[in-house]
């Protein structure tokens, strides 16, 4: 018998796939400590960003059903 594919759950809460089929993220380092980071980088870090190529395959492969 053969094992049901799972999707990760992790990974799952972090990225959602755009139309085009490119995996979306949001930035890193908007958590704590942001009195020392400008508003310009606080707010650069606002806005989501496209997963790398490199990245998109491993990703494809713990969301099989996205």
């Amino acid at each position: 018998m053969n094992q049901k594919t799972k999707t990760h759950r992790g990974a799952a809460k972090r990225y959602r796939k755009t139309a085009s089929g490119k995996f979306k993220r949001a930035s890193a380092n908007k958590s704590h400590i942001l009195t020392k980071k400008s508003p310009k980088r606080k707010r650069r870090l606002r806005k989501s960003s496209v997963v790398s190529a490199v990245e998109t395959p491993k990703i494809r492969k713990m969301l099989p059903h996205a």
